[in-house]
């Protein structure tokens, strides 16, 4: 494989995810929280009130980043340690953690790329609707301005949001993550909501002028129809409108998917004049994030995929990466886009001090393929960052499914690299 001698390689992770210290120096309860001390809402009970230790650990995470040898390290900021009231006066403490993280990572050489929002959501602000009430966007763009004029000298690229479709439809429309409401046309305006927060975080930086590049990152999943039948065809492009085109079109072009009747129902109240030109405003990048792909039929998603699936159920299909790249960059670039997270969970074991995740190191490969045939294909696709960095808590399902090249002993919090880990770091050598 070849890739660009610029290419960004990275390794990425977010806040609740990593971090605990949930109750140190400040911080407010997130949703998050909230969430995963309700009974029957996380798996095991688990919550992320120590995670992986890295508030306290974040040295010993750094230097393993810098073991190997990756440029970026992707990593997202709390809004509840930044502003613990969701807005309001900024908590110095909550400040500062960051800034000795970016400041180690800039002494190991790893350009620090900055998520400013990565779904734990202050309490405080989900208490007065969360994402269903507008206000939050003006929330969000108030945080993301105390961010940029706090960090903008030190950062070298900024995500406004990371999969807006997650926090919308899993947080108010099925409820499977926090704040878990499950009321399906609501989630339709806490999306408009997002969007809007992202456009006026955008607009808000471009006053700044600072020198990084900003975007947005999506999870967006290329839908493939069973069958070349009509109603296959047509459950097939109504999944696509659901899952890609309802966040790419008014991201690129301004407007939401005109063929998406009920959607367009729910979210015309929500849309208030000038919304959508402040969402289409300018992104330097598209972050994508791509762990597999659907495939659909009329009565609805195919729940046996035709390949090999890891331990999330989700199908491995690389191929699915490069058709993914290459039709974004048709329909709607061209854009510079960077894959912002790209990864498997396996049911890794350790047998005499080594992780044998043979797997998860085949998963990388393949798609590291896809992607360097997109950019032969023309693709501006500019760098790759893995996911994770560590294993963690996995939402939902807590500590049970491990995503990391580094494995996590969550009793001790040792860190063990994974042959996938010591793979990657062979490849970027070479």
């Amino acid at each position: 494989m070849k890739f660009p001698k610029e290419f960004v390689w990275g390794v990425a992770t977010a806040s609740y995810q990593i971090e605990g210290a949930v109750y140190e120096d400040g911080r407010s309860e997130s949703i998050w929280d909230r969430f995963s001390r309700t009974p029957g809402k996380v798996l095991n009970g688990d919550t992320g009130d120590v995670a992986c230790d890295h508030y306290h650990r974040y040295k010993e995470d750094v230097a393993l980043i810098k073991q190997l040898g990756v440029d970026s390290y992707r990593f997202s900021l709390a809004w509840p340690r930044i502003l613990p009231e969701g807005k309001g006066k900024a908590n110095q403490k909550g400040l500062d953690f960051y800034k000795r993280l970016i400041a180690e990572l800039l002494e190991q050489g790893i350009a620090p790329a900055v998520t400013l929002y990565h779904w734990d959501l202050p309490q405080v602000l989900e208490d007065k609707g969360g994402w269903l009430n507008r206000d939050t966007a003006m929330y969000f763009r108030d945080y993301a301005m105390v961010a940029f004029e706090e960090l903008g000298d030190v950062v070298t690229s900024w995500i406004t949001l990371n999969e807006p479709w997650c926090s919308a439809f899993l947080g108010y429309g099925n409820g499977e993550h926090a704040p878990g409401k499950a009321d399906f046309p609501s989630h339709i305006v806490a999306a408009h909501h997002l969007l809007l927060g992202h456009g006026l975080a955008l607009q808000g930086y471009r006053q700044l002028r600072l020198p990084a590049e900003i975007g947005i990152t999506l999870n967006l999943a290329p839908q493939y129809s069973v069958s070349s039948k009509p109603e296959d065809l047509e459950a097939t492009r109504k999944a696509d409108g659901f899952q890609n085109r309802w966040y790419l079109d008014p991201l690129f072009k301004g407007a939401y998917p005109k063929d998406m009747g009920e959607l367009l129902a729910y979210v015309v109240p929500a849309v208030h004049e000038g919304d959508l030109e402040l969402i289409a405003g300018s992104n330097d990048f598209l972050g994508i994030n791509f762990y597999s792909r659907g495939l659909v039929s009329a009565a609805g998603r195919v729940s046996n995929p035709q390949g090999p699936v890891t331990a999330m159920g989700w199908e491995v299909y690389p191929e699915g990466l490069y058709d993914l790249l290459v039709r974004v960059h048709e329909d709607y670039g061209p854009i510079p886009i960077y894959i912002t997270e790209n990864g498997a969970a396996y049911h890794d074991v350790v047998e005499a001090g080594r992780v044998h995740d043979r797997q998860r190191q085949e998963y990388l490969e393949q798609h590291f393929e896809q992607a360097e045939r997109a950019i032969q294909a023309g693709v501006p696709l500019k760098g790759y960052y893995v996911w994770s960095l560590l294993d963690n808590f996995e939402w939902a399902f807590g500590y049970d499914r491990r995503f990391g090249i580094v494995y996590v002993d969550f009793e001790t919090q040792e860190r063990i690299l994974k042959d996938s880990a010591l793979w990657y770091q062979s490849f970027l050598r070479k």
